[in-house]
């Protein structure tokens, strides 16, 4: 069985250098071949890797994009790449800085050998952020379940068939939420329980603004559910308060109008054509 560890990566290769020693040691008694495929975002730091005592890796290969696109993008251009140009069975996506915990491989393999043909998403059931950010993040759960329907608890750390990652990289949303485009196109996923690590250097780089982007880009995946939940939302909201209507009254439809636009304006963020050419903007690939 051949698994593909993918990993996007914007000048943290000290923090890489770790998370590669760290798979190594607790991939050595997994019956799988295991290959590695960094996503270097156009780094702007020296790309040193410490490759030494990674005997149960495989191969480790270095995407170098020419142009910084993006986590997000970098995973899509990094599956449609492992598609096209790759042997595997599966392709585990994980960020870099130890957030995703190492340990935790084990258990995807685990669920592949009793459920082969699913992907599997990493549940996460415990997340190492401060209070500020948790808050931020439940409020996005919440808001994301009651304006689409769904609910998502996991991130880019999963574990993808092929056939999942062929639908991927056939939708346009992929190029703008990892998460979101995996719900919309795989509805019979299995899960696993993944407990959010810490970094192992430096503070987060997931700022409130960038947490407002990833969180409108999800929701912007099912943005026709956003948009007739609104409107439902508001004729119901409008009828209540019809004959008591005030300026403070009508903050709650104006946010949701709010929401709605800001919805549609990030959708276009997602791009089929751009997705299709992703691969012409790498410049060269390493392998270590």
């Amino acid at each position: 069985m051949n698994i593909v560890i993918l990993i996007p990566i914007y000048n943290d290769w000290r923090s890489v250098s770790k998370l590669l020693e760290d798979i190594n040691s607790n991939i050595s008694n997994l019956d799988c071949k295991f290959s590695i495929i960094i996503v270097n975002d156009a780094s702007t730091e020296d790309s040193s890797i410490n490759n030494s005592n990674l005997s149960n890796i495989q191969s480790i290969k270095i995407i170098n994009m020419k142009e910084n696109i993006g986590h997000t993008r970098c995973i899509a251009t990094g599956l449609k790449y492992i598609f096209e140009k790759e042997e595997f069975d599966y392709v585990i996506p994980m960020d870099g800085d130890g957030e995703d915990r190492a340990e935790e491989i084990k258990n995807f393999v685990e669920h592949i050998n009793y459920s082969p043909n699913k992907t599997i998403v990493g549940e996460r059931i415990k997340r190492s952020e401060g209070l500020f950010f948790k808050i931020c993040y439940s409020f996005h759960k919440i808001l994301t379940l009651t304006f689409t329907g769904k609910n998502i608890k996991f991130g880019n750390y999963t574990c993808l068939t092929k056939s999942t990652i062929e639908k991927m990289i056939n939708d346009k949303a992929s190029w703008s939420s990892f998460s979101g485009s995996l719900e919309k196109v795989d509805n019979d996923k299995s899960s696993t329980p993944s407990i959010r690590g810490e970094r192992y250097f430096g503070p987060s780089k997931m700022s409130f603004k960038n947490l407002v982007l990833h969180s409108l880009s999800i929701i912007s995946v099912f943005k026709i559910s956003v948009l007739l939940r609104s409107i439902l939302f508001l004729a119901i909201f409008m009828f209540l308060i019809y004959e008591k209507i005030s300026i403070i009254m009508l903050i709650p439809a104006l946010a949701v109008i709010g929401l709605v636009f800001s919805v549609f304006f990030i959708s276009k963020r997602e791009n089929l054509n751009n997705f299709k050419n992703s691969l012409s903007n790498i410049s060269k690939i390493d392998k270590i």
